[in-house]
């Protein structure tokens, strides 16, 4: 096999991604708007080195995550990820297992992100609000704020139906803003930030860090953005591996350093009181509402690096996933010119227009939802790069990981351990009956699918062996 994609003029998907477009997707897809909402209730539930210990736990687990993945996508670069290296490692009905239950985690995020976007909106324009809809778990839906998100979600939709190289390019440019405005926020903290603030160091106990700790397979998703465009990479397989445990690494980086700025700048009893602690924080560092605005444009950038990237992500699985007979054949329609699976992008946007619609706390919901989704679906990924190991020791894999079978059990396990901490009765368990109903409601219509679904065993020829069964 050689090192190195396909002719880019074959007739599926266009190879266009370079190395800072690979860096740009997994990066910008991890850095959303999560650290400008939730870094202030970080810090009052877990202290300042407690968040920053939950982030170092919370980063090494997707570290070793991303290491089975790194080595999968070097052996397997095709559309999909997840969906490839279950089908090949587990077989057909673990693969749609872990393809569903990645694909809710990517759709809730870029719904996240559509609801996201008028919530920043309205702290740089607080008299938007106009033209009351209704009341939704105790907050009030106006019209403008629901159109800035239909809005938002039409346009990104748009971006991507007309090829990936203009996302790339749109992608690029968003995650350089976003890493010069992490710069300010750092340079800030040593300019006015208050080493007194920093206390308490630790608070809340065990369940303050546990409470940090699990919301970071939410803000840590998107690492796995580059396995699902693999085909439409231009790079050297083990490039491609490498890269992806790069972007964990800056994003775990990126994570630290909001903690430890916006620490720096309010005390905590602002920090309760604050609505958007990173903004306030920023504006406080610099003494200047200016500055706050700034951060807030990067959390803007944030907003549509991470609906980008998910977009893109989870176009490609469910183009993947229904090229393997798994789901409608509808969903593997590419566009004649522009080559991009239209009509997933088209479902997906159409579900991110009707996020905005349920209001500020679906922000919450989507969170806690695809969380749980998306630990499951690392947890059969590290089964499936075990199990890979296992039978096929002598497959190509261009990025081999070092320790593979210690890596691949740890990361299981910590996978494992993370999902958990959602069922109920544990700290992060999921909210009755909006968050059950969204995971329920998910599994519901996957179950029809499922069972539908020949059982094929694992093996090289799985998806082969799939593809005629369907046909028969």
């Amino acid at each position: 096999m050689s090192d190195r994609t396909e002719d880019p003029g074959g007739p599926g998907l266009i190879k266009a991604l370079g190395r800072w477009d690979v860096l740009a997707v997994g990066f910008g897809a991890m850095i959303g708007f999560g650290w400008v909402v939730l870094v202030g209730g970080w810090l009052t539930d877990a202290g300042t080195l407690g968040a920053v210990l939950a982030f170092v736990a919370g980063g090494l687990v997707m570290t070793l995550v991303g290491l089975t993945y790194a080595e999968l996508v070097s052996a397997m670069p095709r559309a999909g990820g997840e969906h490839q290296y279950a089908l090949r490692g587990l077989g057909s009905r673990p693969a749609f297992v872990a393809s569903w239950a990645i694909a809710l985690g990517y759709i809730s995020v870029v719904a996240f992100e559509a609801v996201a976007l008028p919530q920043t909106v309205l702290y740089l324009a607080p008299d938007m609000l106009a033209g009351r809809l209704w009341t939704i778990a105790g907050y009030d839906v106006y019209a403008t704020w629901a159109l800035v998100g239909i809005a938002g979600a039409v346009l990104i939709t748009a971006l991507n139906y007309f090829g990936i190289r203009p996302a790339s390019v749109a992608q690029t440019i968003a995650v350089a803003f976003l890493l010069a405005v992490g710069v300010v926020l750092l340079t800030g903290s040593f300019v006015g930030g208050e080493a007194a603030n920093f206390e308490p160091w630790f608070s809340g106990g065990i369940a303050g860090f546990v409470g940090v700790l699990v919301a970071t397979p939410f803000l840590f998703v998107g690492f796995d953005v580059i396995p699902q465009s693999a085909e439409e990479i231009d790079l050297p397989y083990r490039q491609v591996g490498k890269l992806l445990v790069v972007s964990v690494l800056m994003a775990t980086a990126f994570y630290i350093v909001v903690v430890f700025s916006v620490s720096a700048a309010l005390p905590r009893a602002e920090l309760e009181s604050a609505e958007l602690a990173a903004a306030d924080g920023m504006t406080a560092l610099w003494n200047s509402p200016a500055m706050g605005t700034l951060l807030m444009l990067g959390g803007i950038a944030g907003i549509l690096t991470s609906w980008n990237g998910f977009l893109i992500g989870a176009s490609r699985l469910l183009y993947a996933m229904a090229e393997s007979g798994m789901i409608p054949r509808w969903f593997a329609y590419l566009h004649p010119r522009y080559r991009t699976p239209t009509h997933a992008l088209l479902f997906i946007g159409g579900l991110s227009v009707l996020a905005p619609l349920f209001g500020e706390q679906m922000l919450v919901w989507l969170v806690d939802a695809g969380g749980i989704n998306i630990v499951v679906a690392f947890f059969l990924v590290a089964l499936s790069f075990l199990a890979l190991r296992r039978r096929e020791p002598d497959m190509p894999r261009p990025f081999r990981t070092p320790a593979g079978p210690v890596v691949g059990w740890a990361a299981a396990a910590l996978s494992l351990g993370l999902a958990v901490l959602y069922l109920p009765g544990m700290p992060a368990a999921l909210v009755w009956p909006s968050e059950w109903l969204i995971v329920g409601i998910w599994w519901l219509v996957g179950l029809w699918f499922v069972l539908r679904l020949p059982k094929v065993a694992p093996g090289p020829d799985a998806e082969e062996r799939l593809l005629e069964i369907n046909k028969r």
